[in-house]
């Protein structure tokens, strides 16, 4: 009864500007928290499409899925060490032993993954049921992780001699429920074989490790003729959190996953920045990982984001007036889901509405894709992935910043 179609009837499929190469197939992260893995993927296929002239292509998220679960537990183990003189009852304590190996992740992490294990199509490393149902797996793993937490803590405040030898053996503990949950995958620095066919037909074989072929995707190249070239490489966060400052870096107290890996950090900047980098991301042909609130003014069925689409003023005579700092300070909003924008609608130089590809399959939507208004896109977008040399020299110069801390706790640091 609520629903607005006025709204509706605005939010076609159809758009002016969209990269030449999108990527197939729709892929799929059934249930678990993968999106932002999926997402990083449908980014870094689209070179490799390019490079090895395919049609439907898929890369393997259940390969990157499982070295990030072993990350993270050794993330944990030392963040657990370092604060052991700390209560357990503290805060930050209860935070880090929350959830600490949730399917969720940032674009800094997944970063962190390919530099270290490299990518693998998904036929060579194909998903197996506790990639695409995490949920018990994690019960698991994260009660194993939380009884190893109480002894790590005992003995670093006793300063035992056998810390070390200890941690070691839960990492291996929990490399060993991993492996017999998800399979044991191929090692980055050993060759894989490769069989496919190309866009042409054409049966083709290629022997490469993991790590020589993620390289292939981090090479600089022009996806449109005539635009300059994006490099993976040169991917960087841009943030729109109306809470701090713009032209400001951001990072999160004592999140990551991988220990020696590059550290969460975001360019803090208005919308106008995060849209104006996006466009002109995707006039050059590449598409963009973005992070939103996705649950808010969502038809999953329909393929719709719009701040428009339900009416709950008119139905309950309740206006809802937060503003998006407001709603983000509150609890009310946060980074809950990463996808890609391959697309948008502009009249004249200002965007209308977004195609977004989301990785749930291609039964919700128009067959996998969705639209995304211009407003719910300034509401409840806060992440958009760009390329170094696609932003104004001031915000290049954020980089240099000594970061602003946020806390653990934060509502940036939820895991998309």
């Amino acid at each position: 009864i609520l629903i607005n179609n006025n709204a509706l009837n605005r939010d076609q499929h159809i758009f002016n500007l969209t990269v030449p190469v999108e990527g197939t197939p729709i892929t799929n992260q059934r249930s678990s928290g993968r999106c932002w893995l999926f997402a990083a993927t449908n980014i870094f296929r689209v070179p490799l499409i390019k490079a090895y002239q395919l049609k439907d292509f898929e890369l393997s998220q259940a390969y990157l899925f499982y070295w990030d679960k072993i990350e993270k537990a050794n993330w944990f183990f030392e963040q657990i060490i370092s604060t052991a003189h700390e209560d357990l009852s503290s805060r930050l304590v209860q935070k880090l032993c929350e959830d600490p190996l949730t399917d969720g992740g940032q674009w800094d992490m997944a970063a962190n993954l390919v530099q270290k294990y490299g990518l693998v199509p998904h036929a060579i490393y194909p998903d197996a049921y506790h990639a695409q149902n995490s949920a018990k797996m994690n019960w698991l793993i994260t009660a194993k992780l939380r009884e190893q937490a109480l002894v790590l803590r005992q003995q670093a405040n006793k300063g035992s001699h056998s810390l070390a030898a200890t941690k070691e053996k839960f990492l291996e503990e929990i490399h060993s429920l991993v492996t017999l949950l998800l399979g044991p995958p191929p090692s980055p620095h050993k060759k894989f074989v490769w069989q496919f066919s190309d866009a042409n037909g054409t049966a083709r074989e290629v022997h490469v490790t993991p790590i020589e072929f993620a390289q292939q995707a981090f090479k600089p190249r022009s996806i449109s003729r005539g635009h300059p070239s994006v490099s993976t490489s040169r991917l960087f966060s841009l943030m729109n959190d109306p809470r701090h400052e713009f032209n400001r870096l951001l990072t999160i107290d004592r999140l990551g996953n991988v220990v020696e890996g590059r550290p969460i950090t975001y360019v803090n900047v208005d919308t106008y920045t995060l849209k104006a980098a996006i466009i002109a991301m995707l006039k050059a042909g590449h598409p963009v990982f973005f992070g939103c609130d996705v649950g808010k003014f969502y038809d999953r069925d329909r393929g719709v984001l719009d701040a428009d689409l339900t009416d709950i003023a008119l139905g309950f005579n309740v206006p809802l007036k937060m503003n998006k700092a407001q709603r983000v300070s509150s609890g009310e909003s946060s980074m809950t889901h990463a996808m890609v924008i391959t697309g948008v609608h502009l009249e004249g130089e200002r965007p209308v509405r977004w195609r977004v590809e989301n990785s749930c399959g291609e039964d919700v939507g128009q067959k996998g894709w969705f639209v995304m208004t211009d407003r719910w896109m300034d509401e409840y977008t806060f992440q958009a992935v760009v390329d170094f040399n696609f932003v104004p020299a001031n915000v290049q110069a954020v980089l240099e910043q000594s970061p602003k801390i946020l806390p653990r706790w934060d509502p940036m640091g939820v895991l998309a």
